[in-house]
């Protein structure tokens, strides 16, 4: 196979096989021993369907024959494109056991992304919803199949739900055929080695269309092992994947590859909405669960109205943004957890608080790694390293984050330093116990007449107004000053006006120069596919002048 991204170094690959972090087994020889192991416990539960491990073993293996009987081998990319059901996990391991690679795409993403994702992957395979939020996946895929028509590699298109009138369309229940006849694929079957792409996961930013990280079997399985540990899961672990299921956050962090390992139990959310959550909590006594900041006000809310009973719930992660210090200390006392703060990014890299950290430290950190063999540098503008404390550029390296993005080359030489250390673009301050707190993005600046502005820094005070119940700063043209900065909130009640602003930013001790130059109100932030706020949509929303 043609390489397509850097490995580790054999010395780097080596020292993490000693250690005990890369297992040399795959995800569908893991699958395997899981149900081997602890055949009757339950492993997933969507609506009312319930899997136990032996029996989402024995289905993966049908749907991994029927995938099989389509033409997919070792190596095929195959983009898969799910809402939140169990069929993105038996379609996920399904894959794993034949060795080919799934190319994770979000539900939200349109013809521009997939076709991209389809391109550069290469990939021979797309696996759709019929539907889903109103908008029809089965028409995007014959407008990008005709696009490509005689010169593209996707071949096959594999529909969960109606195919519709498309002729080469296939039934994804169709493939799950006949258990009985179909027997058992061994996880050998495939070829695959440990050492081989697993997946393909899209970068998280929010500029331009998304990079492709290569992840392999050994690497990935280490990610969701050791947030596993690092978060307590054993088997009484019930875990609600209420974000996207193609999600890193949602997927390894630890979530549904954590639990797994662990011998818990996943339950699927269908919509992140907490009227949905909170009655799945209360009926399948979910104990964890993940959460993006956006997310976080409407949960509070619901869980002020007292209706449902959250008392199995122990653990609740935040994290794909910085939770303002506030909101962290409310979060817990507001709905009866212990909060977890998240920080990771879909190119390894992952970091918590950990459950027994002294509480100031849970408000105010985004936690350490959970790997004794993460790297970190925190780097000033001359890439020196910057005192403790200090502002800098986080750079890491280690067991679970590849050396370079997915055919990628050029990137590569500006994303990754020479001896291996990944850029991540995220400014951070460590402190001596470890503890990263997350500053802002060397992008996420507003250069007005000179004066830098960190958008994170303002957003968080503005977010301890009481009018104000989310907030984004962006940076808009601006003839005299170059930029200027531009607050979008989303408001409970009439919205301050800049006076208002710059008054109360000025009473909690921010320089005058912070204060935003235009306030826009609206009623809705509108976010990226993975739950961020998408400043890209609110940049658009502004003209020069």
């Amino acid at each position: 196979m043609t390489q397509t991204h850097p490995g580790w170094p054999e010395a780097y690959a080596e020292r993490y096989r000693r250690a005990g972090h890369w297992s040399g087994r795959t995800f569908g020889a893991l699958l395997r021993s899981w149900a081997e192991d602890r055949p009757g416990r339950t492993a997933l539960v969507d609506g009312d369907r319930r899997w136990t491990y032996a029996r989402l073993d024995a289905e993966v293996d049908v749907l991994a024959a029927g995938l099989r009987r389509l033409g997919l081998r070792r190596g095929d990319r195959v983009v898969v494109q799910l809402p939140n059901r169990a069929e993105f996990v038996l379609l996920w391991f399904a894959l794993q056991r034949l060795g080919a690679v799934p190319v994770h795409a979000m539900p939200g993403h349109r013809r521009t992304e997939i076709g991209h994702l389809v391109r550069v992957s290469e990939a021979v395979a797309c696996v759709i919803p019929d539907r889903h939020a109103r908008f029809d996946h089965r028409a995007m895929l014959r407008e990008l199949l005709a696009e490509q028509a005689g010169s593209g590699t996707l071949r096959h298109v594999v529909v969960a739900g109606d195919p519709g009138d498309h002729r080469d369309f296939v039934r994804l229940d169709d493939l799950l055929g006949d258990a009985s006849a179909t027997g058992r694929v061994d996880p050998g079957d495939g070829d695959a080695a440990s050492g081989d792409l697993a997946l393909l996961l899209h970068s998280g930013g929010t500029t331009g269309l998304p990079k492709l990280i290569p992840r392999t079997h050994d690497d990935y399985a280490y990610n969701a092992r050791a947030a596993a540990e690092v978060c307590g899961l054993g088997e009484d672990c019930v875990y609600l994947a209420v974000l996207p299921l193609a999600f890193n956050f949602t997927l390894a962090c630890p979530g549904v590859l954590g639990t797994l390992t662990a011998g818990g139990t996943v339950v699927v959310s269908p919509d992140p909405s907490p009227q949905t959550a909170f009655a799945l909590v209360e009926r399948e006594r979910v104990t964890i669960t993940s959460l993006t900041p956006p997310l976080v006000p409407h949960w509070m809310d619901e869980a002020a109205s007292g209706e449902a009973d959250l008392g199995s719930l122990k653990v609740l992660q935040v994290g794909g943004a910085r939770l303002p210090d506030d909101v962290a200390r409310a979060l817990g006392p507001a709905i009866g957890v212990t909060v977890q703060q998240v920080f990771g990014m879909a190119e390894g890299l992952i970091n918590v608080t950990r459950l027994d950290d002294p509480e100031e430290l849970v408000h105010t950190t985004q936690g350490r790694p959970i790997s004794p063999d993460d790297e970190i540098l925190v780097v000033g503008p001359d890439g020196r390293p910057v005192p403790d404390g200090a502002p800098g550029e986080l750079l890491t390296r280690g067991p679970y984050t590849p050396r370079g993005y997915y055919r990628a080359k050029a990137h590569n030489r500006i994303a990754f330093t020479p001896d291996g250390f990944y850029r991540s673009g995220d400014v951070v301050r460590r402190l001596p116990s470890g503890h990263l707190v997350v500053v802002g993005r060397i992008k996420d600046q507003i250069n007005r007449g000179g004066e830098k502005i960190a958008a994170t820094e303002v957003e968080e005070h503005l977010l301890t107004h009481p009018a104000i119940t989310q907030a984004a700063l962006v940076a808009a043209p601006d003839e005299k000053r170059g930029e200027r900065s531009v607050a979008f909130l989303v408001c409970a009640g009439p919205p301050p006006a800049p006076r208002e602003l710059a008054a109360f930013l000025n009473e909690r001790g921010l320089a005058a120069y912070k204060a935003p130059d235009q306030v826009v109100p609206i009623a809705a932030m509108p976010l990226t596919a993975v739950g961020k706020i998408d400043k890209n949509a609110l940049a658009g929303m502004l003209s020069p002048g």
